[in-house]
């Protein structure tokens, strides 16, 4: 899997609340890939490092489910080695503003993550 570490402040934002958000940005009910990146390694995952995250990840799921058409398809695994990124990977949004914002347009990204949230 293509993925990202994140480390965050747990007294601004919970776990929780974390994997909440990740659901609601990308499509979760694909299982094919990730927007205009398709194949295994872009497929949606959560990993997680011990059993309460575990339920907290599913539990997010569970929440988010009714509020979605189609079946959630995002799993959830455990964490194994991270490799980074080459560097130019790396924060590649906010290096490369013009060409990241041309790829989320072209793929449709706001307007794909916006019909999975609301049906339409």
């Amino acid at each position: 899997y293509e993925s990202i570490k994140i480390t965050y402040d747990t007294s601004k934002l919970t776990y929780p609340q974390l994997v909440a958000e990740y659901l609601r940005i990308t499509d979760p009910t694909d299982s094919g890939g990730a927007f205009c990146d398709r194949g295994p390694s872009y497929r949606p995952a959560i990993f997680v490092a011990n059993e309460q995250q575990r339920r907290d990840a599913e539990a997010a799921i569970l929440a988010a489910q009714p509020h979605i058409a189609k079946k959630i398809v995002t799993k959830i695994l455990p964490l194994g080695p991270f490799y980074p990124a080459e560097s130019y990977h790396q924060h590649y949004a906010d290096k490369n503003p013009v060409r990241y914002g041309i790829y989320r347009e072209g793929c449709g990204k706001d307007r794909i993550v916006k019909a999975v949230w609301t049906g339409r």
